[in-house]
């Protein structure tokens, strides 16, 4: 059998005090010099660092630093970074709104839960660069455009001035890059059209407010870009009551609450009658309601009665009918700006059509 190596030194007590091991004879290195000899007393961290190694260091971190910061302003860039910013900071006025007005109980319920929870939902916006200062006041320009999320900046805005807490003083939001206001146009629009949805007088308002600002060549072209994945039936309805905000809107108090077959009846009458009458019927009635405003716009919808030369004759008495003569009939039609007369009947020939003439002549009655 093969004989095993021991592995491990013989302990030193084991053969007796007397077998004590002799001392290592001493050894000197070949290449003297202390740099080359552990230095066991002093730490690592403690020793020198060669000039070498601290510059790699810091070029390191240098690189990392530059590798963190860009990364954060690629997120920012590209809209994947929320931040808080000052409510006065964010300007609404940066789009013509889709929302005319807020549901109160809507609001109510958004505040109650910002309250409880905080804002939970980012809003949206966009850096707006070289606008300098506000020329109405004098006071300097806002920086921060909203794109989406009027009515979490509303509820924020209302809660700080209630409370005074510095918690509802900023709006969370994402930072979208500085597109083109038409891509901030279609955010908007579908972002509402998808949370809350809009009346159809909503969407007309707001295609015929970005035409008009330039945002887009013509109306069309704002309906096809802001609506793109609408219906074509949709689309023409939007496109209908686009005339009824251009004919009607300034003398409207409620049109987001007008509905669909209403909204357009009305248009309708404006196509077939023009807009004065109904201009006139709103300018003079003045309804405080929606309800009543609802109330004048249905009446307004339905055909005016018209008489055959096509005078409106829906709020003038019937005509009143006298025989004048065996064969002749006059008819009396009064009218706000005067009146008119017809006569018929077989008695009614040139010998009548002249005794008229004399009659009716200066001095013909005379004897």
């Amino acid at each position: 059998m093969a004989r095993r190596r021991r592995l491990t030194p013989a302990q030193p007590g084991y053969l007796g005090p007397s077998a004590a091991p002799e001392s290592a004879p001493e050894t000197k290195s070949a290449l003297p010099g202390p740099a080359l000899m552990a230095d066991t007393a002093t730490p690592v961290s403690a020793r020198p660092t060669p000039p070498i190694a601290a510059v790699s260091g810091q070029s390191a971190e240098a690189a990392a630093l530059r590798e963190i910061t860009a990364g954060i302003d690629s997120a920012r860039a590209t809209g994947r970074m929320v931040v808080d910013v000052p409510l006065g900071d964010v300007s609404q006025g940066y789009l013509a709104r889709d929302r005319i007005a807020l549901d109160p109980d809507e609001i109510a319920a958004l505040k109650a839960s910002i309250r409880a929870h905080g804002q939970r939902t980012p809003a949206e916006i966009t850096p707006l660069h070289g606008t300098g200062r506000d020329d109405s006041d004098g006071a300097p320009a806002q920086p921060w455009g909203l794109i989406s999320g009027w009515r979490r900046l509303r509820a924020l805005s209302d809660l700080y001035d209630e409370t005074g807490e510095a918690r509802f003083s900023t709006l969370r939001a994402l930072v979208r890059p500085p597109e083109e206001a038409a891509q901030s146009y279609v955010a908007m629009v579908e972002e509402n059209e998808v949370r809350a949805g809009l009346s159809y007088y909503e969407r007309a308002r707001v295609v015929a407010e970005a035409a008009a600002r330039g945002v887009f060549p013509d109306q069309s072209a704002a309906l096809r870009s802001m609506f793109a994945t609408a219906s074509r039936a949709k689309r023409s309805k939007i496109g209908s009551f686009i005339d009824l905000h251009e004919g009607l809107g300034d003398l409207l108090h409620f049109p987001a609450e007008i509905p669909e077959r209403l909204g357009l009846a009305l248009v309708s009458r404006l196509r077939l009658e023009g807009r004065q009458r109904l201009r006139n019927a709103l300018r003079d009635a003045r309804p405080a309601t929606a309800t009543a405003e609802l109330a004048l716009l249905e009446k307004l919808a339905k055909p005016p009665r018209t008489g055959g030369d096509g005078a409106d004759v829906s709020r003038a008495k019937r005509p009143a009918r006298e025989t004048l003569a065996p064969g002749v009939e006059m008819r009396l039609h009064e009218t706000a700006g005067g009146g008119r007369i017809t006569l018929s009947g077989p008695g009614v020939d040139a010998a009548l059509l002249a005794r008229l003439r004399a009659a009716l002549r200066p001095g013909g009655g005379r004897a």
